[in-house]
């Protein structure tokens, strides 16, 4: 009896020491370092350059879009009544060169051209008088104060004739050159002025700048939305990446190009390949801090990412990536 009992209680302790030698060894053996990442993917956020109320949204989340898609539209009375200005502006722009490039009407050529005639006859008359009397002047018959006044309208009706002949060729040739060019540019600022609102108002009907799917509506039908706010976001699903953050400790084999081994739990634990694409230190908040002032030195972190070497099907952004860095000890 006491046999057993000795026996039994030896078997006891036999078992505690094991059960404690096994904890221990459990508690104190070195696990395998795991590092988790995250996927993420090319994302655009679709805005309008204009102010304005959403008028209408054509898509919901999760929709597939492809590029040039139409997604939302916004009201804005302002760019319509703005685009009305610069027209009517446009408009009398081109009344001004047309007139400026097609010179006076018919009517006022003749007016001038009359004009002349008239003061080129009138000219005439008093150059033959100035002349007659002139004559009469050597003869002693006419006095010199009648010749100098039938002189002085000879040279008068002559100006009068070069003036009025000035103003038939002006309106036969039009407006000058300079004017011409004047006007035709103020067409020109006219319409830049109409192309401008134009492009303000093809900026009222947004349209997918990628193909993609629709993450998020950040804004609804209604809503006052300022110049450059996002209302649509787009997810990129054919570029992914995965993000690591990694002590400079870990990354002594770690270089571009790098293959790096990884399990996605969303998607079973499927392993996949990826390829170190980019490599960046991170700024000095998340650095490592030595616990000795002696022996140890401050680590700072990187951020890493890698890109899937092949299609993996039903990789989305937001999905956590495991890496053994074990695999890079070796």
């Amino acid at each position: 009896m006491n046999k057993t009992r000795n026996f039994i209680i030896g078997l006891f302790f036999t078992a505690v020491l094991i059960f404690l030698l096994y904890t221990t060894w459990i508690i104190t053996r070195p696990l395998p370092l795991e590092i988790q990442g995250e996927v993420e993917a090319t994302q655009f956020r679709v805005a309008s350059k204009i102010p304005g109320r959403i008028d209408s949204i054509a898509v919901k989340k999760g929709q597939q879009v492809t590029k040039g898609d139409f997604l939302f539209s916004i009201s804005s009375p302002e760019i319509d009544a703005k685009l009305m200005q610069v027209t009517a502006l446009r408009n009398a722009a081109q009344a001004q060169s047309q007139k400026a490039q097609n010179g006076a009407q018919a009517e006022d050529i003749t007016s001038a051209y009359n004009m002349y005639v008239k003061a080129e006859a009138a000219a005439r008359l008093y150059e033959k008088t100035f002349e007659r009397v002139g004559n009469l002047y050597k003869d002693g018959v006419v006095s010199e104060q009648k010749r100098d006044e039938t002189e002085t309208q000879a040279k008068a009706g002559r100006e009068t004739a070069n003036a009025a002949k000035a103003q038939w060729e002006k309106a036969v040739k039009g407006a000058r050159v300079e004017d011409k060019l004047a006007a035709q540019e103020m067409v020109n600022q006219a319409e830049g002025g109409i192309k401008e609102v134009q492009a303000y108002l093809a900026e009222t009907q947004i349209k997918s700048p990628a193909s993609g799917e629709v993450s998020n509506l950040i804004s609804e039908c209604g809503e006052l939305v300022p110049t450059g706010f996002p209302v649509i976001t787009i997810i990129d699903l054919k570029d992914c990446w995965a993000t690591l953050f990694i002590r400079e400790d870990l990354m002594v084999n770690v270089r571009m190009g790098s293959d790096i081994k990884a399990t996605i739990p969303a998607l079973g634990n499927q392993e996949v390949i990826l390829k170190v694409n980019y490599i960046s230190p991170i700024a000095d908040f998340a650095t490592w801090n030595a616990t000795k002032t002696s022996g140890g030195f401050d680590m700072k972190s990187f951020e890493i990412h890698a890109v899937p070497t092949s299609k993996v099907e039903d990789l989305r952004p937001g999905m956590s990536v495991l890496v053994n860095w074990e695999q890079f000890r070796k």
